[in-house]
């Protein structure tokens, strides 16, 4: 099964998240991932859920994006997304 990363977050510095923008997706290939959505600002339908931007990233499978997250090298890059935003971060497995 596939593993999908889920992040909902909000810019709190976007000089210093750009940096994250700029050279994460580099390491998310590396890992053989891809963006299925991109930063964008969802549509809320129900529930007290209020993203306010959300990503998802379709890695080949659970433990490939686990190791995406403990890369070493991107480490200094995660330290830059946390300090840059609020986020959450979640992991799930899907099908397709």
């Amino acid at each position: 099964m596939k593993g999908y990363l889920i992040l909902d977050f909000s810019i709190k510095d976007f000089n210093l998240f750009k940096e994250y923008i700029d050279k994460i997706p580099a390491f998310i290939k590396k890992h053989g991932g891809k963006y299925v959505i991109q930063g964008v600002v969802p549509e809320v339908m129900e529930g007290d859920w209020r993203p306010e931007r959300v990503v998802v990233i379709e890695f080949p499978n659970k433990e490939i994006a686990k190791g995406f997250l403990n890369d070493p090298e991107a480490q200094p890059l995660f330290s830059i997304r946390h300090t840059s935003t609020e986020s959450k971060l979640i992991l799930v497995e899907g099908c397709f």
